[in-house]
């Protein structure tokens, strides 16, 4: 399709939706209808290039101009723009680029804009970079001028529609079923554990599977910077956001912030989507405080890593010796899992780790289960700390 007459159509189309009262998507196809069928012999077109035309028309000024094509296919894992002209996708875990791109710069910056504007986000040269959601939960980061050189940059990752569960996880043979069952008694007798892994590891969506064995009588508290979590079945469950600030730098709700609320509204467990920095002193507390069996994800290249990512958050949030942060952690975190991403682009659990103490001025640890080629998931040794198995009436 012509651009120069897409564009054309598309400044008709602005000109008469700015003049109407706010219209429905069925008015708007009408006018856009109309419009083609007013230009039909400067179109020169198949009846199947006038049928696309019509939805890119629409998907311009009410949707996610070409990207709306892409949101709606499922198979599509993840979409990058880079600028205007050039848009990335992943499917089935391989990276393309699309032949579609966006017509112009300024309507990529409406199309990230619009996407910020809906979850009260600001993005503008002041505050140039931004995370956000769409409304299917997908997570949004963009990034535009000054700091994006090549134009404004779009990142979007689809979450499935339907979350995915851990007997689905077990069927991808993310892990085996045995390590299913094993932490399924560990969540019930309210073991916290922190899920670590790499960007793209699985964290979130293994997270949300994880949940599933929280005993549906509970309350349970979920707090993320974006809301992704798609926790099913219990019915006590409150979701906080945090808030980015204005324009003004004010009234922005911090991670801190929610956590610290939490505590106050009797939470069962908390659940919180990632620890990036000073709140893992928060989260700390709270596993430190009677709220056991709370979840949470970080980034790390592995379980040891995890542990000194812990630490280097702490000191970011409190001033504390190494031995008491230490300390606090073998305390409070029970169990570390791993996830990694495969070369054959799937991802597994990597390693399940105990921790079983504090001696001698280090975290003492105990790997559980433990990736191993050819093999799989294989356990290495049984569980040491069984305290809360059997405060809980379990066994494994």
């Amino acid at each position: 399709m012509n651009k120069e007459i897409f564009r054309e159509l598309r400044g008709k189309l602005m000109e008469k939706l700015n003049l109407e009262r706010e219209l429905s998507d069925e008015e708007i196809l009408d006018i856009i209808d109309n419009l083609i069928l007013n230009h039909a012999e400067d179109l020169c077109c198949t009846l199947k290039e006038k049928v696309q035309l019509r939805q890119e028309l629409f998907y311009s000024v009410r949707k996610l101009d070409v990207l709306q094509e892409l949101i709606e296919d499922e198979t599509v894992t993840e979409i990058m723009v880079n600028g205007p002209g050039a848009i990335f996708i992943e499917r089935g875990g391989k990276l393309t680029r699309w032949e579609k791109t966006f017509t112009s710069k300024d309507k990529l910056e409406d199309v990230i804009q619009q996407i910020v504007g809906k979850c009260n986000r600001v993005v503008n040269e002041s505050m140039p970079i931004v995370d956000a959601r769409l409304e299917n939960g997908a997570r949004v980061n963009a990034v535009i001028h000054p700091v994006a050189l090549n134009g404004p940059i779009l990142t979007i990752r689809r979450f499935p529609d339907v979350p995915i569960t851990m007997e689905r996880l077990i069927s991808l043979g993310s892990l085996s079923k045995e390590c299913a069952e094993f932490l399924a008694t560990l969540v019930q007798a309210r073991y916290s554990m922190i899920i670590g892994g790499g960007t793209g590891s699985g964290k979130t969506t293994f997270l949300g599977a994880l949940s599933e064995y929280i005993p549906k009588d509970e309350r349970v508290i979920t707090i993320e910077d974006n809301a992704e979590l798609k926790i099913q079945g219990i019915e006590n469950l409150v979701c906080l956001e945090a808030k980015a600030p204005n324009r003004e730098g004010s009234g922005g709700i911090s991670i801190r912030d929610l956590i610290k609320s939490a505590l106050r509204m009797r939470p069962d467990r908390i659940v919180v989507g990632e620890v990036r920095g000073g709140e893992a002193v928060d989260m700390l507390q709270a596993l430190n405080t009677g709220h056991e069996g709370s979840l949470s994800t970080a980034h790390a290249n592995s379980s040891l890593d995890m542990l000194s990512r812990l630490e280097t958050m702490i000191l970011m949030g409190v001033d504390l010796p190494l031995e008491a942060i230490r300390r606090q952690i073998s305390s409070g975190v029970d169990i570390l899992i791993h996830l990694g991403r495969m070369r054959d682009k799937s991802r597994k659990v990597l390693e399940i780790t105990e921790v079983c103490g504090f001696q001698a001025g280090e975290i003492k640890t105990n790997v559980l289960y433990q990736w191993q080629e050819g093999k799989g998931l294989v356990q290495i040794s049984s569980l040491l700390r069984k305290e809360k198995l059997e405060r809980a009436g379990l066994a494994l």
